[in-house]
């Protein structure tokens, strides 16, 4: 079907988990009719206490106005939208517009978006940037592609899922955007482990560190909310080693594809394979810091000192 934008649209989501579960939270919160699918039903349950509906099946969809994706792999998209019982497999319905914000290849979101075309969906690549603690701030920042006339109909609905919305271009663009910028993570990431380590073997406590290049014109958003991790060696995962492995494969072989030398992060890809190899495999990826001080042949200790994490929280 078309989609024709309306206040109030019938909305599918499909992902419940650490980053679609706060996402769909924030449309029911602005009162939207929001049915959801997850693959273990039990994590999707708890938002039937902000109205919405849980389905058994992604096809139970397929009669939305619009349907976000939010998955962790690209087997994972393509299993919820063209595999069995997916969104795009119903014979007699199927949704205005599918938007996944997923972190998947290009080559992938190139399929599901010819398959959605047959079924007459508009399709938009909208991968965001941020974790949980920052959807709950509404700092999320979201870079979308795909036809403009279907970004301008859902950009409202875009912009009740965090403070900015960028439309960067036509078909898989987004993709491409979202890789380049979590190769740059895991550069900076690598990066601020391995000064911070430096500061500390120095002499110098990891929280007075912080706290002065959070506060030079080297600090940043993302290093100031990375630094109570750092400080107190808290690692509840937001986003694994495995994880980010995975979008400096996809990177990296975009560079290939592309000519483009990258040497740098094919380094600090090598730095978070051999964090992998050490095991930190489910802890967040701020954990980088534990097999740089081990190879720099210092023990760290958590600081117990109240860190600001510039996101409205000190911890």
């Amino acid at each position: 079907m078309t989609y024709v934008a309306t206040e109030r649209p019938r909305i599918g989501w499909i992902g419940a988990g650490r980053m679609g579960y706060p996402l769909a939270s924030r449309l029911l919160d602005a009162g939207h009719d929001v049915a959801v699918y997850n693959r273990t039903r039990a994590k999707a349950e708890p938002l039937t206490g902000k109205g919405a509906t849980v389905v058994d099946r992604p096809e139970e969809l397929a009669d939305r106005d619009v349907v976000f994706t939010m998955v962790a792999t690209s087997p994972d998209l393509e299993s919820v939208t063209t595999g069995a019982g997916g969104v795009l497999t119903a014979s007699d319905a199927s949704p205005g517009v599918l938007v996944d914000s997923s972190t998947v290849a290009t080559q992938v979101s190139a399929l599901v978006r010819a398959a959605a075309a047959k079924h007459g969906t508009g399709f938009l690549a909208a991968p965001v940037s941020g974790n949980p603690k920052v959807i709950e701030a509404g700092e999320l920042t979201v870079a979308v592609s795909g036809p403009r006339e279907v970004f301008d109909a859902v950009e409202p609905l875009l912009r009740l899922l965090g403070r900015a919305v960028t439309y960067v271009g036509a078909d898989e663009v987004a993709r491409l955007v979202k890789i380049a910028h979590n190769v740059f993570l895991g550069v900076v990431s690598q990066s601020l482990a391995e000064i911070t380590v430096l500061a500390e073997k120095g002499g110098v406590t990891r929280s007075a560190f912080l706290e002065f290049l959070n506060n030079s014109v080297m600090g940043s958003v993302f290093t100031r909310y990375k630094s109570p991790a750092l400080v107190h060696l808290d690692f509840t995962p937001t986003f694994t080693n495995v994880l980010l492995r995975k979008d400096f494969d996809l990177g990296l072989a975009a560079a290939r594809e592309l000519e483009v030398p990258m040497p740098v992060a094919s380094a600090t890809a090598q730095l978070v394979q051999a964090a992998v190899g050490a095991g930190l495999t489910t802890e967040d990826f701020a954990s980088l810091i534990l097999e740089q001080a081990r190879n720099s042949g210092v023990t760290l200790e958590p600081e117990d000192v109240a860190v600001d994490d510039g996101l409205g929280g000190r911890s």
